[in-house]
């Protein structure tokens, strides 16, 4: 089985060409002024037109306008919206309609009583990310190296599919995908430096210990 995996907060040429030379399957641009990994119209038309028909591009705001998402929209030509903040269901079903394009909503995650919002996003977004719930004094609501309970996920059933992200890193993705039977992994911090710098080699374990994963599995399976 073919996990998707998602590179996302890419804000330099080398990053995004690190992501693409190794194969991810989306590659995420943050519109989101208070994170480090915020990337300016004008840079993220660049590196847009960097990716062509590599990946899937992913535009990544939060609490986004119309507005706001209208000019990013036109920066980015993505294939996908991710909304990480705190929209509403109603709200994707405004985005959807009004963009024509393929909706992800990330639901933050750090108890048992947060699964109860999953299926109200099911019925209306096109994607679902789990992600751990930031802290409370937290000015992001992702991208913040945080993990949560993988095990609350044991139990949940999507109509849509839907990606793993929150303290993700190539030590332990391969582990995070066989507790969760996760379709698809999404990482930022994981692969840094430090805020917002992303790290060619780390990419690259990141994305090679997934695909040497898929192959064992495969070769398992025929044997």
């Amino acid at each position: 089985m073919h996990t998707m995996v998602k590179i996302c907060g890419l804000s330099t040429e080398e990053g995004l060409d690190a992501a693409l030379a190794h194969g991810a399957d989306m590659v995420g641009f943050v519109f989101f002024n208070k994170s480090p990994r915020h990337v300016s119209l004008d840079l993220a038309s660049k590196l847009s037109a960097r990716v062509g028909e590599r990946a899937v591009k992913v535009l990544l705001t939060v609490n986004a306008d119309d507005a706001l998402l209208a000019a990013a929209i036109a920066a980015v030509d993505p294939q996908i919206l991710q909304l990480h903040g705190r929209e509403t269901p109603e709200r994707i079903v405004s985005v959807r309609a009004r963009f024509g394009l393929p909706v992800m909503k990330a639901i933050g995650i750090a108890g048992a009583t947060d699964l109860m919002q999953i299926p109200l996003f099911d019925a209306v977004a096109d994607l679902l990310l789990f992600d751990a719930k930031p802290q409370q004094d937290s000015t992001r609501p992702g991208g913040n190296g945080l993990r949560f309970d993988w095990s609350l996920l044991r139990t949940v059933q999507t109509k849509k599919p839907w990606l793993l992200a929150g303290g993700l890193n190539a030590l332990n993705v391969v582990e995070a995908i066989h507790a969760t039977k996760a379709q698809g992994v999404d990482v930022s911090s994981g692969v840094e430096t430090a805020a917002g710098v992303k790290d060619a080699g780390k990419i690259e374990a990141f994305i090679t210990n997934i695909r040497a994963m898929e192959r064992l599995g495969s070769a398992a399976r025929s044997a």
